[in-house]
C-alpha cells in the first residue's frame, strides 16, 4: 500500500513541473562534461599565458627567439593554402618587378652632340635640368650663373623640332639672354630651363661652338 501510494505522488509531481526527474546517471553525465569543460578551457589559458610569458620575455631582451612551430606548421603546409601562398609570392615577386621598371621610367635617354660631332648617350631622371645632367656626366656646357638666368652659357639647339615644340614657350628672361647667345638659332634654348620629361625621351641636344661668358677665360664652374 506504501508502494502504491508514493508512485501517485510521483506521478502527480511529473505531470505539474512537465519533466522528468533527473537520475543520478544523468547527473553524473552533466557533471563529467562540466568538469571536461573546465578542464579544456584551464589547458587553453595556461598554454596561451606560457606563449605570452615567451614573448614578453623575449621583447625584454631586445629580440624575440623562435617559438615552436609544431603547433602550426602543419596548417602552413596543408595542401589547400598552397594556392593562396602561391598567389602572394608571386604577388609580391611581381611588385617588386614593376616597381624596378617604374624606377628605370623614371629616366629619359638623351643624346649630347659637341662642337666636333661627337655624340654622348646619357640617362637624365625626370624633373633635372640639361645643364644639371651635363654637369653630372661630363658635358662641356658651361652654365656660368648656375641656371640663374643670368648668362647665356648654357646654350642648345635642339636638333629635332619634334621635340623643341614639346617645350615649354620660352620666359622673356630667357629669350633676353638667348639674344645674346652665340650662334643663335631657332631652335636654341638654354640648358638649365630644358627640363628631363617622359616627353622628351630621346631628345638631341647640339653644343654650339662658343660661347660668350662675362666672367675670366677660362672659367668653368663645378658640377652640382
Amino acid at each position: 500500500l506504501s508502494l502504491g501510494a508514493v508512485q501517485p505522488s510521483k506521478l502527480r509531481r511529473q505531470s505539474a513541473d512537465g519533466k522528468k526527474p533527473h537520475s543520478n546517471r544523468e547527473r553524473l553525465i552533466s557533471t563529467t562534461n562540466k568538469r571536461f569543460c573546465v578542464a579544456v578551457t584551464i589547458m587553453f589559458i595556461t598554454k596561451f599565458s606560457r606563449l605570452g610569458a615567451h614573448v614578453a620575455k623575449g621583447l625584454r631582451r631586445g629580440q624575440l627567439t623562435s617559438t615552436p612551430r609544431t603547433a602550426y606548421s602543419h596548417v602552413y603546409n596543408n595542401r589547400s593554402f598552397q594556392p593562396l601562398r602561391h598567389q602572394l609570392f608571386s604577388t609580391t615577386a611581381d611588385d617588386k618587378a614593376q616597381e624596378g621598371g617604374d624606377e628605370e621610367k623614371e629616366k629619359i635617354s638623351v643624346m649630347f652632340v659637341d662642337k666636333d660631332g661627337e655624340e654622348k648617350h646619357i640617362k637624365v631622371p625626370i624633373g633635372m635640368s640639361m645643364l644639371e645632367a651635363a654637369h653630372e656626366n661630363d658635358i662641356d656646357l658651361e652654365g656660368a650663373c648656375e641656371g640663374s638666368l643670368a648668362c647665356s652659357t648654357c646654350h642648345v639647339i635642339i636638333m629635332d623640332m619634334e621635340y623643341y615644340n614639346k617645350l615649354e614657350d620660352p620666359t622673356d628672361e630667357e629669350n633676353d639672354m638667348l639674344d645674346l647667345a652665340f650662334g643663335l638659332t631657332d631652335a636654341s634654348r638654354l640648358g638649365c630651363q630644358v627640363i628631363a620629361k617622359p616627353e622628351l625621351d630621346g631628345i638631341r641636344l647640339a653644343l654650339p661652338a662658343a660661347t660668350r661668358n662675362f666672367a675670366v677665360d677660362g672659367y668653368k664652374p663645378k658640377p652640382h
